[in-house]
C-alpha cells in the first residue's frame, strides 16, 4: 500500500469498499481510533457467543476483525455466512485488543478492527486442504494435491514468504551487476539445437517445414558472441530448458543468473561472484559472509571428501590407506591396488561401541544396497580401551597391517574406522556418500556453520565415454584447457585440466563456469577430440567459429542456479517449493494438465505426424 493510497480520502458518494486504505499487515497503534478499509481472504472464523472473530489475510499479514451486533447488526448477520477463503472487504474502527486476547506472535496482534460495514466480494468453495496461516505442519496436504490447486497453495503465508525472498534476490542481483558495469541483454528463446549435453526441447517451425528450433539449455554461445561484439560485461536472469529426468533439485525449465566477462581471469569471475553472494546473504538474510571462499582442486575435493561438491559444514575427511595395506596378502585389498584402485578409510568418532547388528545393517542397507560398494570392512575401538576389533580375521589380514591403518587414520578409543576399496575415482565417491550418511548419523550438522561455500577448480577437461568410445566434455566444449596443458591435447588429452570452476554451497552445486576458448584453432581441436567432424562443427557451430576469427577477446563467466540458491536461502526441501508453477518428477504441471494432446489440425500445419509406440 503506497503512502498516496493511505492518505487519499474516499470521494463523496463513492462506494466505501472501492478503496483499500491499509493491508492486513500494516496496522500499528498509530491507527487506533481511525476508520480503515481492509480487503482479503477469510483465514479463520470463530463464533463466540454472538460475537464473530475473523482473521483476515492478505499477502502482507493477518488482522483480527470483529463482528458484533452492537457495532453493526447487518454486518454481523452477513458475517454468519463467511467461510474459509471467502474474499471480503470491511470498513471498521481500529482499537486495541483486550489484554487477555493479545497475540504477540503477529505484528498486528495487539490490534483489532470493529467492523461496521461488510461486503462479500467472492464466495469460496470448501478448499481441498487447509490454507490457513495457522495450519500446522501435520496438516500439510500431499504435494500432488497442492500442485493441482497451486493457486490455493500459493496463498499460504509460508509459500508467499519464499516468493517474497525470491523477489528480493532478483532485486539484489540487478543492483549488484549494475554497480559493476554489467549490461542486461536478452538472448533468444528460439535457437539452434546443438549437441551440448542434455536433450533439447524442440519447437517445430511452421514456416520452414521439417525444421526445428530448440529452447536454450543455456545462452552459452550467444553470450560468448556478445563478448566478441565488444559488450565487455553481460548478465541476464534467464530461463533455460533441459529434457532430462527430474529429481528434487532439478526441473525441466529453470532460471539461471548468466554472466560473461571479457578479459576475465578465474580470480576475477570468482571475486565478483563472491561479492554477489555476500550481497545476497547480507541484504536478504542479514547474514554477513566471509570471503574469499575455500578453494579446492577437483582432485583434492574427491580425495578428501569423496565428492566434487563437498559439504564442508562438517569434517570426516577421507584417508588413503594404500600404503598401510600394500603387500598385505588380503585378496580384496591386493586386487584393488593391483588394478590401480584405492583403499579408503573414514573415522566415525564415538561409534566404536556399535554392535554387530548395527554394523551388519550399515553394510547391507547402506554400503551394498544404497552406495553400490562390494562390502564394508571396519575396525571398532571400544570406549573401554579394549583391543580394537577388526571385521576381518587376523589369519586373513595380519594385525600389523591393521595397526598401520589405525595409526594412519588417527582413530582412538570409542571410534569406528570404516574402510572401502575399489577402482578410482569410484571408491572415493562411494566413501563420499558414506561420509554424508555418517554425518547424519552423528548429527554433525546440529551445531555446524549454516553456510559453507567452496570453489572446486581444475576439473578434468575431458572424460572418456566408454559406451560412445570417444571423449566428452566434463563441462561443455567451449571450456579452455589450462594454459600448461594445451600440449596434452595432442598426446594425453585425458590428463588435461580445464579452466573450469564450480561454486558449491552445503554440498550443492549452485553455479558453474569457466574461462572460454577464444582461439579458433584450439576450439576446432577440442571438437575433433569430441568426435565432431569439421563438417559437423561448421554445421552446428559455424556461427561461433566464424565469430572467433574476427578478433575474440579472452573471456569467461559463470551460470548460477537461481532456483537452487533460493531453495537453500529459504530452507525449502525442493526446487518445486520456490518455483511458482513447477513440474512434477514426471515433468507434468498438474494445475493446467501440461503437457497435453494437440489438435490434429495444428499438427498438420506443422507437417508433423505422431507415431506412438505400440
Amino acid at each position: 500500500m503506497t503512502a498516496e493510497q493511505k492518505q487519499r480520502p474516499t470521494p463523496a458518494g463513492a462506494d466505501p469498499h472501492d478503496l483499500r486504505t491499509h493491508t492486513c499487515g500494516s496496522l500499528t497503534p498509530n491507527e487506533i481510533g481511525q476508520t480503515v478499509i481492509l480487503k482479503g481472504w477469510v483465514d479463520t472464523r470463530r463464533d463466540l457467543g454472538g460475537v464473530i472473530f475473523v482473521d483476515l489475510r492478505d499477502r502482507y499479514g493477518l488482522t483480527q476483525i470483529v463482528f458484533s451486533p452492537q457495532d453493526d447488526a447487518p454486518s454481523h448477520k452477513a458475517a454468519d455466512r463467511l467461510r474459509s477463503e471467502y474474499v471480503i472487504s470491511i470498513a471498521g474502527r481500529v482499537q486495541q485488543r483486550s489484554e487477555e486476547t493479545i497475540n504477540d506472535k503477529l505484528p498486528t496482534g495487539r490490534l483489532e478492527v470493529r467492523v461496521h460495514s461488510l461486503a462479500i466480494l467472492s464466495a469460496a468453495a470448501p478448499p481441498p486442504f487447509v490454507v490457513s496461516a495457522h495450519a500446522q505442519k501435520n496438516q500439510a496436504a500431499s504435494e500432488d494435491l497442492r500442485l493441482r490447486y497451486r493457486y490455493l497453495d500459493l496463498r499460504r503465508p509460508e509459500t508467499q514468504h519464499r516468493f517474497l525472498l525470491r523477489h528480493r534476490v532478483y532485486q539484489v542481483i540487478h543492483r549488484y551487476f549494475d554497480r559493476h558495469d554489467f549490461i542486461e541483454v536478452e538472448t533468444p528463446m528460439l535457437m539452434k539445437s546443438t549437441p551440448e549435453g542434455a536433450r533439447d526441447y524442440l519447437v517445430p517451425s511452421r514456416i520452414h517445414p521439417g525444421q526445428f528450433y530448440a529452447l536454450p539449455q543455456s545462452p552459452q554461445t550467444y553470450k560468448q558472441i556478445l563478448m566478441v561484439a565488444g559488450l565487455d560485461r553481460y548478465v541476464q536472469i534467464v530461463k533455460c530448458f533441459r529434457d532430462e529426468d527430474l529429481r528434487a533439485d532439478r526441473q525441466p525449465e529453470f532460471t539461471q543468473v548468466d554472466v560473461e566477462i571479457s578479459f576475465a581471469t578465474e580470480a576475477l569471475v570468482q571475486s565478483l561472484t563472491e561479492g554477489l553472494m555476500c550481497a545476497l546473504w547480507q541484504e536478504v538474510l542479514d547474514i554477513p559472509l566471509q570471503a574469499p571462499f575455500t578453494r579446492l582442486t577437483h582432485n583434492e575435493a574427491l580425495r578428501r571428501y569423496g565428492s566434487d561438491k563437498p559439504d564442508l559444514r562438517f569434517g570426516l575427511e577421507l584417508i588413503n590407506l594404500n600404503a598401510c595395506f600394500a603387500g598385505s596378502g588380503f585378496r580384496v585389498f591386493d586386487a584393488a591396488l593391483e588394478g590401480g584402485g584405492a583403499i579408503v578409510g573414514l573415522v566415525a568418532p564415538g561409534m566404536g561401541d556399535r554392535g554387530r547388528g548395527y554394523m551388519d545393517r550399515l553394510d547391507k542397507t547402506v554400503v551394498r544396497k544404497r552406495i553400490g560398494a562390494a562390502g564394508l570392512i571396519y575396525v571398532r575401538f571400544p570406549s573401554s580401551g579394549e583391543k580394537p576389533l577388526s571385521s576381518v580375521k587376523e589369519h586373513v589380514l595380519a594385525r600389523r597391517y591393521v595397526d598401520k591403518a589405525i595409526r594412519q587414520s588417527g582413530a582412538r578409543a570409542g571410534d569406528l574406522l570404516l574402510i572401502l576399496c575399489g577402482t578410482t575415482p569410484r571408491v572415493y565417491k562411494q566413501m563420499g556418500t558414506l561420509r554424508l550418511h555418517m554425518g547424519n548419523e552423528l548429527d554433525l550438522l546440529k551445531n555446524a556453520p549454516s553456510w559453507a561455500f567452496a570453489w572446486v577448480t581444475e576439473f578434468p577437461l575431458l572424460e572418456w565415454d566408454a559406451r560412445e568410445k570417444r571423449y566428452s566434455a566434463m563441462h561443455h566444449p567451449f571450456t579452455s584447457p589450462h594454459p600448461g596443458d594445451v600440449q596434452m591435447l595432442s598426446d594425453n588429452p585425458e590428463q588435461a585440466r580445464a579452466r573450469a570452476y564450480d561454486l558449491v554451497l552445503n554440498g550443492n552445486e549452485i553455479g558453474g563456469g569457466s574461462i572460454r576458448i577464444h582461439d579458433v584453432q584450439v576450439q576446432q581441436q577440442i571438437f575433433t577430440l569430441l568426435g565432431i567432424s569439421e563438417h559437423e562443427a561448421q554445421e552446428q557451430f559455424g556461427f561461433l567459429l566464424d565469430a572467433l576469427r574476427f578478433g575474440a577477446p579472452p573471456h569467461g563467466g559463470i551460470a548460477l542456479g537461481l532456483d537452487r540458491i533460493v531453495m537453500l536461502i529459504t530452507g525449502a526441501e525442493s526446487l518445486r517449493d520456490v518455483i511458482a508453477f513447477p513440474k512434477t518428477q514426471s515433468a507434468q504441471e498438474l494445475m493446467s494438465s501440461t503437457p497435453s494432446i494437440i489438435d490434429p489440425s495444428k499438427l498438420d500445419e506443422l507437417h508433423i505426424s505422431i507415431n506412438l509406440p505400440a
